[in-house]
């Protein structure tokens, strides 16, 4: 396994959560001492209870040495009392970025994003979008195909981005988020193909009309705009781990040229197929 995971609390043992379920604390906070990245759990009335000051100076011990701190939803707040946020980017869930304002006044708070990726510190907006949070740091540490895998794995989409809204109102759609999935799937065998609206709603047994509103819905972008995303993130593993040239994977990937390839990687991810390819090769 790539990751070793521990968990560690200013008391170790037994502890009552706030969602009625009894948690183990195995570890103290000399945990954070080894620590590559730190996770801050969301918590209760963070707009009203500070965290311990030992949980906010090992923090700052463990972001000294080197770790990254991750917060997941209220746990913002937590990270926020280490005035390592001061000046930085920061976003919790919506419910409370007035009161993060209000009581961490030198946060940047984005109210309209999944999660922020300051570098060595990160934040995210909710459990759910925590989850996103997780994709993105595994995307860096161990690259597009182990976060695809795991995305997978936990029924999740790969491809939401930090800057996608958090909080979209809508009605609870009805029941069709397995049949998506089961085309999501689909399509993702099939990126080297023409994929069209039509091609999509058909398969998932739905008119365009329903299966482009439903898809929004459902994963916060329209179903060309997430092939498109998929066809990027295929020729991202493509030119992690093998040697075919920016043409070759252009073909693989359903993109035609490499001139269409470098127009859409640039337009999604700020770079070139060939300065990703020698970024990630030299481990950045």
């Amino acid at each position: 396994m790539p990751y070793e995971v521990r968990v560690c609390g200013a008391t170790p043992g037994p502890v009552s959560g706030g969602d009625g379920l009894a948690y183990y604390v195995g570890h103290g906070l000399d945990a954070l001492g080894w620590a590559d990245i730190v996770f801050v759990p969301g918590y209760r009335f963070p707009d009203r209870d500070d965290p311990p000051q030992a949980v906010v100076d090992a923090l700052i011990a463990a972001h000294d040495r080197g770790a990254r701190l991750a917060a997941i939803s209220t746990g913002a707040f937590a990270l926020a009392a280490t005035g390592l946020l001061d000046g930085r980017r920061a976003t919790t869930h919506w419910h409370y970025t007035r009161a993060l304002v209000a009581r961490h006044p030198l946060v940047q708070v984005d109210e309209n994003v999944l999660f922020v990726d300051e570098g060595s510190v990160l934040t995210s907006a909710g459990a759910a979008s925590g989850i996103d949070l997780c994709l993105h740091i595994l995307r860096g540490d161990l690259g597009v195909a182990a976060s695809n895998h795991a995305a997978r794995r936990l029924v999740a989409a790969p491809y939401r981005s930090g800057g996608q809204a958090q909080y979209v109102p809508r009605s609870v759609p009805e029941p069709l988020g397995e049949r998506f999935a089961a085309t999501r799937e689909w399509a993702l065998h099939r990126l080297g193909e023409p994929l069209t609206l039509d091609l999509l709603a058909g398969q998932a047994g739905v008119s365009p009309r329903t299966f482009s509103r439903r898809f929004v819905e459902e994963t916060g972008c329209t179903p060309m705009q997430w092939v498109m995303r998929a066809r990027i993130d295929l020729a991202r593993e493509l030119l992690e781990r093998s040697q075919r040239s920016v043409e070759q994977i252009a073909a693989d990937v359903g993109l035609g040229t490499g001139a269409n390839l470098r127009l859409h990687f640039q337009r999604i991810l700020g770079t070139t197929p060939s300065d990703y390819r020698r970024t990630f090769t030299r481990g950045e």
